[in-house]
């Protein structure tokens, strides 16, 4: 049993296979600006770690997630799996991860909660949410 306050998981690891490494490094790492973390590279075999901050996993029922994608993205997606990165400047970040290869899916959008997001399509396919948390006032 966790004590209070201590959490029984440590770290949230997210690991995406893909067939052009290159491509998808130069998305995440150089258009999110971030550095490894850790990186390996073999003779047949490269891989790599990014820190992204803290990490959250979102469950969502299927009317909950329809209500969000018609939100974010105009319409239902369909999509199961969905990146959602905070970011301290979106048109910035959606400026550079556009330059790496991101397909815009739906403009920018303020969120019911304060939020303004976009929501992309890495260079394999995957949905991905930027947003940036408006002041509150």
């Amino acid at each position: 049993m966790s004590k209070p306050n201590q959490s029984a998981v440590l770290e949230l690891r997210v690991a995406l296979t893909t067939e052009d490494y290159d491509r998808l490094t130069r998305f995440y790492s150089d258009g999110l600006g971030l550095e490894p973390a850790q990186l390996w590279t073999g003779d047949e075999d490269r891989a790599l770690i990014l820190e992204l901050g803290r990490a959250t996993l979102e469950i969502f029922d299927r009317p909950h997630a329809e209500l969000v994608d018609r939100i974010e993205a105009g319409a239902p997606t369909g999509e199961r799996i969905r990146f959602a990165i905070r970011v301290p400047d979106l048109e910035a970040a959606l400026e550079r991860l556009l330059a790496y290869g991101a397909t815009l899916v739906h403009p920018p959008v303020i969120t019911p909660w304060r939020h303004r997001n976009v929501r992309l399509q890495d260079p394999d396919g995957l949905q991905v949410t930027l947003f940036q948390v408006l002041d509150q006032g």
